[in-house]
């Protein structure tokens, strides 16, 4: 209920029997205030040193957050749960560190003085005049498990007082005649134990819905506060926390209406708002802004579409004649609310008064281009009248200068209409009407004439104003619609997570007007890796805010409760599924509540999910090519394990013969074993050969050595290198007398075409031809190679130059393991060369296989 009561003396005492019966206890901080009685129950007690805080120049002694997680007791001690640090801790209140302490799993028990809970800050400043400084969410003591009232009568507390045991002599002499007067300790002693009886109603609640229980749960209830920007805006606020605990905790809503045809508010309004939309998040309830021109009508749809039992509304000071007519918001609301409660909170007599804004707000006081160009219409029309004056009779001189009074208000707004329509009046009076050269008003129409100018011009101005207004929140809008727009297709068109990450920085500090900076996790270290307009290098502090965000998962920096000393306020990237990574706005760059603050949040969303999908894109290509690994990796130990078999088997046993019997053996018979030697070696030789070009493929180490190559000489190699192993075969040649030159690496492509040359002779009969020609067109060199095999299914053509493909349906592996054709492809492709198979050729069998190999310029056709 009130300091000096014995929360501290009682907390100590809990603590030494939960010691004595052999719990972990921990003093994380006291406070004794030098009294002996509790200084002595902090004998045998395991008591943390403090930390020490630099603050100007002095070394201020803080609770050690960091030993406390080191040294992670089953119950910690932390006393002053209210206090306010030191600048420069790490949080700014001491709840805050109890709350982190919390979420590394240690209990805590904690102090705690009921005039200090935010919602009640109002209420004890009414009732003892003292605004509480130091002050904890309502939010962050409902997750308490267990609330322990230390009560004393006041009296007893005042004896206390009197003897010193609260407060030294002449500080308890003037306590006594202030805060800690009877009837104030009376009414905290009262909120106090409300507080304690409301949470002993959440846990019999809780209790009685676990167990299954019927009865009147008040559950039903939901709560709307409206709020503006007055100086009441977080009073009602408060008081909804408090109607909110009064009715079981019951959800409760914050809300905000903007009236696009009024005009915009002005900056220390939209602040008001900002800070209650904060405070109410802060004691746990929900924000909302709601658009419309009809305030009643809009608050009534969204209380009808949320099932809102009560609404809390402020009693401003409206005008006599809004009261007498019934105009008022409270009086609108309470004649359209059905089966709505409606509490209407007064403003307290030192609240502020806020000077009515003017309306349409077009012309601020110093802006005198409106009233200029009002008398310049005003003397265009008293020039125009004037002649027509001369020259012709009756004429209705009034309606010019009724046109220039309109052309103010449409251009310019209300005021300058106003100044107009006066000067107007003025003129045509002095200058037209009878008597002229006087500003005597001659006639009582005249006097309607100044009505209906000043009727006009204040019907235009506002009008003016109005469509003005609307026109710039439109302007607005649509320039955040466009800037999202185009964040969203350069995110889209980010290619990997370090783009995406540049974009949104570049993004947000267009937005933000300031710099920005995204950090992402690199090898589980928090780095950053984007900047604008440059990568700026950040200190320990600025990046153990960052750090703090990114662990979590809430924002840090300058403007929050974790690390607000920093140069930046840091903002988690929440993703769908996960964090992925943390983005920092400079601080002081963007204003609460503002429409750049919404427009960089939006941003910030956008740059989540996107760096989000990019990761996933990352992870998704790394899954693919693992995959595509795995399987390339299992097919080459498949094939490993039969195609090395053979020959090596072929080669041991012609070996053995050779070793254990060759002097008995027959010349031709040995003759016959060295061969098989040979060719198996040599068939080795290839396999090998083509294991290893690949894995030069796979692994993508292909090194191309271009130089301007005639592709008959390498087309003669090619066929050198196989004509052994032609035999019976034909292989002719068709090479026409001249052939443009190629840029291609003359190695590699000599490799291709003895891949498939081999292939050829592979899978056609003895006795057939082997035609290998070449020819050109305007923009590339051919080459074609054709065999008279038994062809190629026409289903299979597409993957005839797959890895370990054959055709065969009892593969023989004297005809190679695959993977001839599929490194042919590979090499001609890494040339800027295309490779397809046609087939069949003739009377459904034969196979075709051209190789294009682009020309560095083209041929004209008269020369081909």
């Amino acid at each position: 209920m009130s300091p000096g009561v014995g929360k501290t003396y009682e907390m100590l005492r809990a603590a030494r029997r939960r010691k004595a019966e052999g719990g972990d206890v921990v003093v994380g901080v006291v406070e004794t205030h030098g009294r002996r009685e509790t200084e002595s129950l902090l004998r045998g007690m395991e008591v943390m040193p403090r930390a020490p805080i630099d603050y100007k120049g002095r070394a201020l002694m803080e609770f050690d957050i960091d030993a406390a997680l080191t040294r992670k007791p089953d119950l910690l001690l932390v006393d002053e749960y209210a206090h306010s640090n030191v600048p420069g801790s790490r949080h700014p209140k001491r709840w805050q560190d109890v709350e982190e302490v919390l979420s590394a799993g240690i209990d805590v028990w904690t102090t705690l003085n009921v005039q200090h809970l935010e919602s009640l800050s109002d209420v004890v400043l009414r009732i003892t005049g003292v605004r509480q400084r130091e002050a904890v969410p309502d939010s962050a003591l409902s997750g308490a498990d267990d609330i322990e009232v230390v009560d004393i009568t006041p009296d007893e507390l005042r004896k206390r007082l009197a003897e010193g045991k609260v407060y030294v002599p002449e500080t308890a002499r003037i306590a006594s005649e202030n805060f800690f007067k009877v009837e104030n300790l009376t009414a905290l002693r009262e909120m106090a134990l409300r507080r304690a009886a409301q949470t002993i109603d959440d846990q019999l609640l809780a209790t009685l819905r676990e167990r299954g229980v019927e009865g009147p749960w008040a559950a039903g209830e939901r709560i709307l506060v409206l709020v503006g920007g007055d100086p009441i805006a977080s009073s009602l606020v408060r008081a909804g926390r408090r109607l909110s605990d009064m009715t079981m905790d019951a959800p409760w809503t914050v809300a905000h209406v903007e009236r696009p045809n009024q005009p915009v508010s002005k900056p220390e309004g939209r602040a008001r708002v900002s800070e209650a939309f904060a405070l109410a998040e802060q004691l746990g309830g929900r924000t909302v802004v709601l658009t419309g021109d009809d305030v009643v009508g809009t608050v009534m749809d969204y209380a009808d579409r949320n099932n809102v039992t009560q609404i809390v509304i402020a009693k401003g000071r409206d005008s006599r004649i809004s009261e007498v007519l019934g105009r008022s918001l409270a009086a609108e609301l309470l004649r359209s609310a059905r089966g709505v409660a409606l509490h209407i909170v007064t403003e307290p007599g030192n609240v502020p008064v806020d000077r009515p804004a003017r309306i349409a707000g077009i012309q601020q006081p110093g802006h005198w281009r409106g009233y200029a160009v009002g008398a310049a219409f005003i003397g265009a029309a008293t020039a125009l009248a004037y002649a027509l004056d001369r020259v012709f009779e009756r004429v209705d001189l009034g309606v010019l200068y009724l046109s220039a009074v309109l052309a103010a208000g449409v251009l310019y707004g209300l005021r300058p209409a106003l100044a107009a329509a006066t000067v107007a009046f003025l003129t045509y009076n002095f200058l037209f009407l009878e008597p002229r050269y006087t500003f005597l008003i001659g006639s009582p129409t005249d006097i309607l004439t100044l009505i209906v100018f000043w009727a006009v011009a204040s019907v235009t101005g506002g009008l003016a104003g109005r469509v003005r207004d609307q026109a710039r929140r439109a302007q607005r809008r649509a320039s955040a619609v466009s800037a999202l727009l185009a964040a969203s297709q350069a995110l889209a068109d980010a290619e990997d997570r370090l783009e995406t990450a540049q974009v949104l920085a570049e993004q947000t500090a267009a937005a933000a007007g300031a710099k920005a900076i995204v950090l992402l996790p690199v090898d589980d270290e928090l780095t950053p890796v984007a900047g604008a307009p440059t990568l700026d290098q950040l200190d320990a502090a600025t990046l153990a805010a960052a750090r703090w965000a990114w662990e979590r998962g809430e924002p840090a920096g300058f403007g929050t409760g974790t690390l607000p000393q920093t140069g930046w306020t840091f903002r988690p990237l929440q993703g769908v599924r996960s964090r992925a990574g943390v983005a920092g706005i400079e601080a002081q760059a963007l204003a609460p509540g503002s429409d750049e603050e919404r427009l960089a949040l939006a941003l910030l969303d956008q740059g989540a999910v996107a760096l989000e999908r990019a990761q996933l894109a990352g992870d998704a290509v790394e899954s693919e090519t693992l995959r595509r690994t795995d399987r390339f990796r299992g097919a080459l130990m498949n094939s490993v394990s039969h195609d090395l078999r053979t020959p090596l088997s072929t080669v041991l046993g012609a070996a053995t013969t050779l070793i254990d019997f060759g002097p008995t053996l027959k010349p031709e018979v040995r003759k016959d074993l060295l061969f098989s030697i040979r060719e198996e070696a040599e068939r080795l030789s290839r396999y090998v050969g083509d294991l290893l070009d690949m894995t030069r493929l796979e692994g993508g180490a292909l090194n191309i050595k271009a130089d301007w190559t005639d592709v008959r000489d390498v087309l003669n190699a090619a066929a050198e290198r196989v004509s052994r192993r032609l035999g019976s075969r034909r292989l002719t040649r068709d090479f026409p007398a001249q052939l443009s030159m190629v840029s291609l690496d003359q190695g590699l492509l000599e490799q291709a075409l003895v891949n498939i040359l081999e292939n050829a002779i592979a899978y056609s009969p003895d006795g057939s031809t082997i035609e290998l020609a070449a020819y050109e067109d305007r923009g590339s060199v051919v080459i074609s190679i054709e065999d008279e095999g038994k062809g190629i299914p026409t289903a299979e053509l597409e993957r005839v130059f797959d890895k370990f493909r054959r055709m065969d349906e009892q593969p023989d592996r004297s005809k190679g393991a695959g993977l001839g054709l599929a490194i042919a492809k590979g090499f001609v492709e890494a040339m800027n060369g295309r490779i397809a198979a046609a087939s069949p050729i003739v009377d459904d069998h034969g196979t075709r296989v051209l190789i294009s190999l682009p020309k560095s310029i083209a041929t004209h056709p008269d020369l081909l």
